[in-house]
């Protein structure tokens, strides 16, 4: 297979590439994330991934390019990433007992052929104590993580009760779909 780049600097995207057993380096896009004015949330993530891969594109026109982005959504708000430990109890506290959709976007792209598309989860939060957010924030520091959340930490096992779609795509990158459409591009 060519060479293929994650244009991500996420250690989740990272872990899930390796897992996956995907030979790939690290490049990562410096782009502005700035949500589009007036643009549906559930379309951020794809249009912000496209433009990750565009952004590394022009200096490996003949890579094999994976970008991706990941949205917490609750009520049509997008809750980004928390700036501090107050804003992450903040964004917590929104999301106990409720039920959010987190939807990851994702672009491949070589040259001119490109395919994009996302994926959403619905996720199922338990009623959490403050207690239990504030223990989560100041032992597991989720300050670099959408919804100020990882599923695969200590707040999953103990807050999520269900979730309805792709575990991976949740952690950050649908695996399972980006190994097939990697498999299209060869």
């Amino acid at each position: 297979m060519d060479r293929i780049i994650l244009a991500s600097q996420s250690p989740r995207r990272k872990q899930l590439m390796e897992a996956a057993e995907i030979d790939f380096t690290i490049v990562v896009a410096d782009v502005d994330e700035t949500n589009p004015p007036g643009m549906p949330g559930e379309q951020v993530p794809e249009y912000l991934a496209k433009k990750k891969a565009a952004a590394i594109e022009a200096d490996y026109p003949d890579a094999t390019i994976v970008a991706a982005d990941t949205i917490v959504l609750l009520d049509g708000e997008i809750l980004g990433k928390p700036t501090d430990a107050t804003d992450a109890e903040h964004i917590l506290s929104k999301l106990s007992g409720r039920v959010h959709r987190v939807v990851t976007g994702v672009c491949i792209q070589k040259g001119t052929k490109q395919h994009s598309f996302s994926t959403t989860t619905e996720v199922h939060f338990r009623p959490l104590t403050a207690e239990q957010i504030k223990y989560y924030v100041a032992n597991y520091k989720p300050f670099d993580k959408a919804g100020a959340y990882a599923i695969q930490e200590w707040i999953g096992m103990v807050g999520i009760e269900k979730i309805n779609g792709d575990y991976y795509s949740v952690m950050g990158l649908p695996i399972g779909e980006v190994v097939k459409v990697l498999q299209e591009f060869v």
